[in-house]
C-alpha cells in the first residue's frame, strides 16, 4: 500500500492536485514519496530490530498526518477515514511482525549459541 501511494506521488497529476489542496509544497510530495519507498525497502529487508520499527512509527505519523490534513481541509469523511483504515492494516501488519520475530529471534539464537559450543 505504500509502495501504492509512493508511486502514485510521482506519476499521478490527481495526487500533485491533492498535495496542492491540502496545502503542502510541491517538493514534501517528491519527499514522502522517496521516504515510503525507503520504508517498503527497509521493511522487506530479511533483518529484525529497531529500524523496521521506526519504519512503522514512520507511516503511522504519515496516515494520522494525513487524516488530519483532509480533516483541517474539510474533506469528506471518506477522504478522512481512509488512511485510518489503512493505519488498522499497518497495526496487524506491526503485530505479525513482532510474532514472527519472537519465533524466529529464540531459534536463531539457540542456534548460534549450539554452534559456538
Amino acid at each position: 500500500m505504500m509502495l501504492f501511494s509512493a508511486t502514485m506521488y510521482f506519476i499521478s497529476p490527481d495526487m500533485a492536485q491533492t498535495f496542492e489542496h491540502l496545502g503542502f509544497p510541491d517538493y514534501f510530495r517528491i519527499e514522502l514519496g522517496i521516504a515510503k519507498i525507503i520504508g517498503v525497502l527497509l521493511l522487506l529487508a530479511p533483518f529484525t530490530g529497531r529500524l523496521k520499527e521506526w519504519v512503522y512509527a514512520g507511516f503511522t505519523i504519515n496516515m494520522i498526518s494525513g487524516s488530519i490534513a483532509h480533516a483541517a481541509t474539510g474533506d469528506p469523511i471518506s477522504a478522512v477515514l481512509t488512511p485510518l483504515v489503512l493505519l488498522g492494516v499497518l497495526a496487524v501488519s506491526y503485530v505479525t511482525l513482532q510474532k514472527l520475530d519472537d519465533e524466529i529471534e529464540p531459534a536463531f539464537v539457540t542456534q548460534l549459541i549450539s554452534s559456538i559450543s
